[in-house]
């Protein structure tokens, strides 16, 4: 796939219109049974026809039959990564023949459960990538490709710079004119 000829009229559009660059993704909540306190499911508006289940983890009761929250975030740093650095392969001419994406993060469940002052939320996110080229390729290439996947991948640079996050909760009357 050429990359460079895919993404070259998107290029030329945010040169001659800048203001049409920027978008705001979404992803909402899908309805499920509000009866199980357990799952959830949820639904991005860029891809009308998926969704992912989520729950609890073990560690705060879950059943542990679906990706925990965590799990999603993660996932999506793998995701990103993995994507990141096949685009930028392609862009660069060059043939992977493998790729190894994990991430693992550190989460201690006690602040969940309100049982002391324990952090709530990751403490600690360790993201190891290892790729194998097909054919011959110059080192100073290949680093290339790797310093590139790790610089324009949008979730490892959100995670590792930050980001304002507004949050807002609110009850509604529900249909029977009861609070929820």
């Amino acid at each position: 796939m050429n990359i460079r000829e895919r993404q070259a009229p998107l290029r030329e559009r945010y040169k001659a219109d800048p203001a049409s660059a920027p978008i705001v993704l979404r992803v909402r909540s899908a309805p499920s049974d509000l009866a199980d306190p357990l799952h959830c499911t949820v639904k991005p508006d860029s891809v009308s026809a998926v969704a992912w289940a989520s729950g609890a983890h073990r560690a705060v009761g879950g059943a542990g039959d679906v990706p925990c929250s965590a799990d999603l975030l993660l996932g999506a740093l793998v995701a990103c990564q993995e994507t990141t650095l096949r685009m930028v392969a392609a862009n660069i001419g060059v043939a992977l023949e493998a790729v190894e994406i994990e991430a693992e993060a550190d989460w201690d469940p006690r602040g969940t459960l309100a049982m002391g002052d324990f952090p709530i939320g990751l403490t600690g996110i360790r993201v190891r990538t290892s790729i194998a080229l097909s054919g011959d390729v110059n080192p100073d290439r290949a680093a290339r490709l790797l310093r590139s996947a790790e610089k324009y991948c949008v979730v490892l640079n959100t995670l590792r710079h930050g980001v304002a996050v507004e949050s807002t909760f609110e009850i509604k009357e529900g249909n029977d004119g009861k609070h929820e």
